[in-house]
């Protein structure tokens, strides 16, 4: 087939004015990779759930789609490289709620981005409770015998949290406000390290999401001893509340959720939007979720997700100015 030297021009002028089609379409036909930038530990239980998301990705675009890690600074770190990164809908950063809400209210005026000038919301994924475990070999079952046994031994008296500065810490903070104890905090650079500590008796507790606690729970290391939730878990209906137990923390759910770069062309985000809302309707999927991952599938929209933002910005600044913490 012969092409005129005009249509040649005009091919390419197409293309050089359409860079989101050249991404999305290289040369050679194959179809660009979607990078998800995951700023916690691998092992972790947000690293988890942005694997299987990712995973179920690839199939429902015939794309391929790839976990990027930007770990460190309580996924500071992702978000830093999600601000920088072309708005071509290639990019994309999953992370729990704790890294936008508690980043934004605890290191403000440190960080590079603000999360509604330079991110657009995609999608909530998931929603889960969190809690805490002590080592079994307190012999304590319950949370009003660790606020005893705390109160008695005031020199073991601590808990982990996967860093400082968020959720699973002003959590802790907040219970042991509640109960009147002193609690002093283990921060660690993720989940697995703390709880091979809180295995080894190097910790007394630890705060959490429930996949890695419940699985040393059923076996009898550990003991969760509640979570931070308005109700109990179909997930883990044997699980009281603080609440229930008489201390009434702030409610403690966290929200995993995928964002893009500012600017990231609508169109963009609606195929992902649509992709992530079937994967998360799949019954198999939520199986999934729920008994392997102890999460549950809870798709919201990006007006959603920016309502659950505000609310949890709302809901946390005066407790975590309160506190006093101070970061490093």
């Amino acid at each position: 087939m012969q092409f005129s030297r005009r249509h040649l021009l005009l091919t390419c002028s197409a293309m050089v004015a359409s860079p989101t089609l050249m991404a999305q379409q290289p040369p050679g036909g194959d179809k660009a990779t979607i990078r998800i930038l995951m700023g916690l530990p691998p092992g972790g239980g947000t690293d988890s759930i942005a694997r299987y998301i990712a995973e179920k990705l690839r199939e429902q675009l015939d794309q391929p789609v790839i976990i990027e890690s930007r770990v460190g600074v309580g996924g500071r770190l992702a978000a830093d490289a999600l601000m920088v990164a072309n708005p071509d809908g290639l990019t994309y950063m999953v992370a729990p709620n704790a890294t936008p809400t508690f980043q934004t209210l605890v290191f403000g005026p440190q960080l590079k981005w603000n999360i509604w000038r330079d991110f657009t919301p995609v999608a909530g994924l998931v929603s889960y409770p969190l809690g805490m475990a002590v080592n079994a070999d307190l012999g304590v079952k319950s949370a009003k015998e660790f606020v005893q046994w705390a109160k008695a031994n005031p020199s073991k008296a601590s808990f982990g949290t996967p860093g400082t500065g968020g959720q699973n810490h002003f959590l802790g903070v907040q219970f042991a406000k509640v109960a009147g104890v002193d609690l002093q905090v283990a921060p660690y650079k993720g989940t697995p390290p703390m709880i091979t500590d809180m295995l080894g008796g190097h910790v007394a507790a630890g705060i959490s999401l429930m996949d890695e606690l419940l699985k040393h729970h059923k076996s009898g290391k550990l003991r969760v001893i509640g979570i931070f939730s308005d109700k109990r878990s179909e997930m883990m209906p044997d699980i009281p509340t603080f609440a229930e137990q008489g201390f009434k923390v702030s409610s403690g759910d966290g929200w995993t959720a995928m964002w893009a770069p500012v600017k990231t062309p609508p169109a963009e985000i609606a195929r992902m939007q649509l992709a992530l809302q079937k994967i998360l309707a799949n019954p198999q999927v939520k199986d999934y979720l729920m008994t392997r991952l102890a999460v549950e599938p809870h798709y919201r929209n990006a007006e959603e997700m920016a309502k659950a933002q505000r609310e949890e910005l709302a809901t946390w600044e005066p407790i975590i100015k309160a506190s006093g913490f101070k970061p490093d």
